[in-house]
Parts: C-alpha cells; sequence; structure tokens
C-alpha cells in the first residue's frame, strides 16, 4: 500500500513542478512584445480618410 501512496506522491510532484515550470519560464526579456499597441487610439467607424 505505502508504493502506491509512494507513487501517487511522485506523479502529483511530476504534475506540479510541470505546471510551475511551463507558468514561470517565459520569453527572455529582450523577446517579450505588449500584445497590442496602446499609443495610437483607435479609430471611429466612418473616419478611414483624413
Amino acid at each position: 500500500m505505502w508504493i502506491l501512496m509512494l507513487e501517487a506522491g511522485v506523479a502529483l510532484f511530476l504534475l506540479v513542478f510541470i505546471v510551475w515550470w511551463t507558468m514561470f519560464s517565459g520569453r527572455p526579456e529582450e523577446r517579450k512584445r505588449p500584445l497590442r499597441d496602446d499609443s495610437q487610439p483607435p479609430r471611429e467607424q466612418g473616419q478611414d480618410k483624413p
């Protein structure tokens, strides 16, 4: 019975470790870009011509 508990503990540890690893291992800082550029306001419909 203790072997099953040990196996379940190892499986739980691996699951938590894999989730932690994927959450906190992002891209290097020099490759990070914002998802969108908020520096310019969005255009409203009907104002495509200057």
